[in-house]
């Protein structure tokens, strides 16, 4: 048993490879690169069509500009990979996908995944390690991020000719598919934990229904506590760290990497079943369920007692970008008529605290940050204020205000004036920081970060902003008295 053992360890662990695998077939090391796009298009142009759209991509930490988009199709990625085969679609300017068919197996200490096959006629074989194919991936959706993606774990994806006189041992058999993706990265940004993690998991591991288990590099205990009620809605089965866990885990089927779509959102076009961000949305519905049905209870009891009034959630942020006089923003919101609630999320604060609270609210204002990603716990026909502060105009639109109005919100997109902002004190009137954040922005990122989002704060023009809640009032108003009458019928 011990020499079995060893033999096997040493044939897992022998990568010197004199052929490499081009996507869904074979390539001299030295040929050109085409053959991989050639193959692998051959065989998942059922499930890819690359869309290429110009457009400027700035994230928190680095920002890119000429950038294609790519989009899917709405195809499940298992189906046409044939047995025994290793398949990865490299085109997508965000992600890499390899799909592996057959007997996949773990092997947590050569941060490898292994597929063994029994075919002896599919092409050139290493004769020394038996190496049919051999891919490697970083399963983490921020491609373009030369940087980013230095941190994240690289996996080898290697195809080998099953020797008879091994003993390929499995530790933990498995009858269902398995997901593997990185939760390093930007993770910690909770824009990025749903942006990079939690929506791509569900657009790549939906069509599944459940019968799946998922396999996390950079595993963070925090993050199995954070989001431990959503993945039970989309895996029934324990997730698997794959560096902590050295048992060989053996599958019949494995994605590696995640598909994503856009920014916060599913596009229903691009996914089998039609699916939507509303679908994304009502999973979290079902995955807090029992605090809302809490709360339900609690607010049924209250409305015996007063009238309710339409409720505004206020995302409160300290430092940059913070609003510095937000004490008069509550109180004009209470002389209005809203019952307010502040809310200072952290990276620590439980979220299903945050989604009860705007999962019940009428409308949500905040300043341009991470923080707004939360708007994903709002119901559709709800009211979404984002306060864009100067030089933020594009990234505002692009990654919380379009994102919004797909998922269904009210979103009201207000616009400081340069004496809103705290850059007012400190340039001249006429500065191009003031009059003209695009082409500060131009000069470059740092100059983004350090003027616009790091060196700015705002005191609101109180008697500008309360039109805009004036109108929030009546318009939630109106839609209570008309839910009111219709329960009453």
């Amino acid at each position: 048993m011990k020499n079995s053992k060893e033999n096997t360890d040493k044939d897992e662990k022998g990568q010197t490879f004199l052929l490499s695998w081009a996507s869904c077939g074979y390539y001299w090391r030295k040929r050109p690169r085409l053959l991989y796009f050639i193959f692998c298009s051959f065989i998942l142009a059922p499930y890819f069509i690359t869309s290429f759209i110009l457009y400027r991509l700035y994230s928190f930490g680095v920002k890119d500009e000429g950038f294609p988009d790519n989009m899917d199709v709405k195809v499940p990625v298992l189906s046409s990979v044939s047995n025994g085969t290793i398949c990865c679609d490299r085109s997508h300017f965000r992600t890499d996908i390899c799909v592996m068919k057959g007997d996949v197996r773990t092997h947590s200490a050569s941060s490898s995944i292994f597929l063994y096959t029994s075919k002896h006629d599919n092409g050139f074989i290493n004769n020394v390690s038996n190496v049919v194919q051999h891919e490697k991936i970083k399963p983490y959706t921020r491609k373009w991020e030369a940087g980013t993606m230095a941190t994240i774990d690289e996996l080898d994806l290697v195809s080998k000719r099953e020797n008879p006189g091994l003993d390929h041992r499995c530790d933990v058999h498995h009858d269902v598919p398995v997901v593997v993706f990185s939760t390093g990265g930007y993770t910690g940004n909770v824009y990025h934990e749903f942006n990079d993690g939690i929506l791509p998991l569900y657009i790549t591991s939906q069509h599944l229904n459940k019968k799946v288990v998922f396999v996390i590099l950079e595993y963070h205990h925090w993050w199995m506590m954070k989001y431990g009620d959503i993945l039970p809605h989309l895996s029934e089965h324990p997730v698997i760290n794959f560096t902590g866990d050295n048992r060989t885990h053996c599958f019949p089927e494995a994605i590696v990497g995640l598909k994503i779509h856009d920014e916060l959102t599913v596009e229903s076009s691009l996914i089998s079943g039609n699916k939507s961000i509303a679908d994304f949305r009502n999973l979290l519905d079902r995955a807090y369920y029992p605090r809302i049905r809490a709360l339900m209870v609690r607010n049924k009891e209250k409305k015996e007692h007063q009238p309710r009034k339409p409720k505004l959630v206020i995302l409160s942020r300290n430092g940059s970008r913070a609003i510095t006089n937000e004490n008069l923003l509550v109180e004009a919101a209470k002389r209005i008529g809203f019952q307010v609630r502040v809310l200072r999320p952290k990276q620590s604060t439980e979220l299903a605290k945050i989604y009860v609270a705007l999962n019940s609210s009428d409308a949500m204002v905040g300043v341009h940050g991470a923080a707004l990603t939360h708007f994903l716990f709002m119901r559709p026909g709800t009211v979404f204020i984002q306060i864009i502060a100067l030089g933020t105009d594009w990234a505002a639109e692009t990654y919380y205000g379009h994102p919004a109005r797909k998922l269904g919100l009210r979103y009201i997109g207000y616009k400081i004036l340069p004496k809103e902002s705290s850059l007012y004190g400190s340039y001249d009137k006429d500065d191009p920081v003031l009059t003209n954040p695009e082409s500060v922005s131009k000069k470059g990122w740092e100059f983004t970060k350090k003027i616009y989002l790091q060196g700015q704060t705002i005191k609101l023009d109180i008697r500008r902003f309360q039109k805009q809640l004036v109108h929030v009032y009546d318009y939630s108003k109106t839609k209570m008295n008309k839910y009111i009458h219709h329960q009453s019928q």
